[in-house]
């Protein structure tokens, strides 16, 4: 899970299985990354109650994501 200042996205990081840069933090500090793909992904807005919207791919940019863990889904 990933959260802007307005968005919760829910998805999918594919992460190699072995080796280095198995972690997600190994993923977010990569140096020339600036964009963070994820798939099956629902997009809900931080400040409003609603459906999420449900999406195949989405690219986050890395500059504006304030938080992100792996989350239970």
């Amino acid at each position: 899970m990933v959260e802007t200042d307005r968005h919760r996205i829910v998805g999918d990081v594919t992460l190699p299985s072995e080796g280095v840069r198995t972690r997600l933090s190994d993923l977010l500090n990569r140096e020339g990354l600036q964009f963070i793909a994820l798939t099956d992904t629902e997009i809900s807005l931080v400040a409003k109650d609603g459906p999420p919207l449900r999406l195949p791919f989405v690219a986050v940019a890395r500059d504006h994501i304030q938080i992100a863990y792996e989350a239970d889904r």
